[in-house]
């Protein structure tokens, strides 16, 4: 089978590129045509055999070209033009979308569409049906979803992308635009990482319903495999160091627990917020072997996002590592960590409510002790990427026949 695998970017930069690039590189080990299409960059470690792409849209440069950006990012005749010239070249059987808005945008469908070939898009973010794409609100520090029924005044009012007014407009009228045209009407699969996310989905648009399919990601188990707990114990936290992912929460119950030490693996823009904290170290970003002796070295995971997690690639990883997961109540990260089985659920997102919740967890021993047992366990549940391709390539063949 021939398949195209469409993102903005073609490098390892974020989750969505990890996602395809290993993904795809299975599917060619199962003798499949592989192919990408995707922004131009000279960081760029996959492409397609006609050598198209589009330009390369840096938003923080200085160039007279930033100007023509905000008509780019809503509806993208370049991205429309090449993709078809691609498929032309290549031929493929089936064309699978994974993140595309601003770079390459929404008008690509219609280009893959007229070529008559079925059109798969893993729906990594809410981004169909909130501008910001995190159905999250930046000011208030809580999830939002006052524009998931089209209500996208809200984006305005709140500065809700990057906190730019002139942003916020643009996505709005790139939501209203898309919004009006059906054009995700014309996805034959969306392919959800949680149930959540689905459901989401199912009760913004009408046209959703019997086009999604939920299936929990992957990971390497070889990666992460069982390693021995550190003699000096400590609570763990991996991830992206920004507000939405609960780095205040993070700093407020590292100091209500003194007697705790936390170690924390990971980088971002409010990493400063951790700074000065006597019992808690910061690890720097970690891959790999490293990542995998930290996590499984912890005594558990600690993963507080104020937002929406979808399906945190860090819970499937201390689960198959036995590490048990204290995380919210809400999103996908509910679906993944079952209350008293392999981890604590926190309804009070708050530093005092999350530091109740970890002491909850560690000071009862047989209660933690259940956790841990039952976390050993855990990894036959978790998807590797062989089970997931398998799922997928059946998925495809149906369409393709169909």
């Amino acid at each position: 089978m021939r398949i195209l695998m469409v993102n903005k970017f073609l490098y390892p930069r974020g989750g969505s590129e990890s996602y395809m690039l290993y993904l795809a590189e299975h599917l060619k080990k199962l003798g499949h045509e592989v192919e990408f299409f995707g922004m131009f960059d000279e960081q760029n470690t996959v492409g397609n055999s006609a050598g198209l792409y589009t330009q390369n849209m840096d938003f923080h440069g200085t160039g007279l070209s930033r100007f023509l950006y905000p008509f780019k990012i809503v509806y993208s005749l370049e991205a429309k033009k090449k993709i078809m010239q691609v498929i032309d070249a290549f031929r493929p059987d089936i064309v699978h979308m994974n993140n595309i808005n601003f770079q390459l945008t929404p008008s690509i469908i219609y280009g893959i569409k007229k070529k008559g070939i079925p059109l798969v898009q893993t729906v990594h973010d809410y981004q169909m049906i909130c501008p910001n794409h995190l159905l999250y609100n930046f000011d208030r520090n809580t999830p939002c979803e006052k524009c998931v029924g089209g209500h996208h005044i809200h984006c305005i009012k709140n500065n809700c992308i990057h906190g730019s007014k002139v942003k916020s407009i643009i996505g709005v009228i790139e939501a209203k635009l898309y919004a009006l045209l059906k054009t995700y009407k014309k996805v034959d699969l969306f392919v959800c990482p949680s149930h959540f996310l689905e459901n989401k989905l199912l009760s913004a648009k009408e046209y959703y319903r019997e086009k999604t399919l939920t299936i929990h990601n992957f990971i390497n188990k070889e990666t992460f495999s069982h390693t021995p707990q550190a003699s000096d114990p400590y609570i763990v936290y991996v991830g992206r160091l920004s507000k939405e992912k609960g780095v205040e929460n993070l700093a407020g119950a590292a100091k209500l627990l003194p007697e705790y030490s936390f170690v924390v693996a990971g980088n971002g823009p409010d990493a400063h917020l951790l700074d000065g904290i006597p019992n808690l170290k910061l690890a720097g970003f970690l891959t790999g072997d490293k990542l995998s002796a930290l996590m499984g070295n912890a005594k558990l995971l600690l993963l507080p996002s104020v937002c929406y997690e979808n399906c945190p690639l860090s819970i499937l990883e201390a689960h198959a590592l036995g590490v048990p997961v204290v995380t919210m109540n809400s999103g996908g990260m509910a679906e993944l960590v079952k209350d008293g089985v392999n981890g604590t659920l926190v309804n009070d997102p708050t530093p005092a409510g999350i530091a109740d919740k970890l002491r909850e967890t560690l000071e009862n021993e047989d209660y933690y002790n259940t956790l841990r047992e039952n976390c050993r366990h855990e990894k036959d549940n978790i998807l590797s990427v062989e089970t997931y391709a398998d799922i997928l390539i059946k998925r495809y063949e149906k369409l393709v026949a169909r």
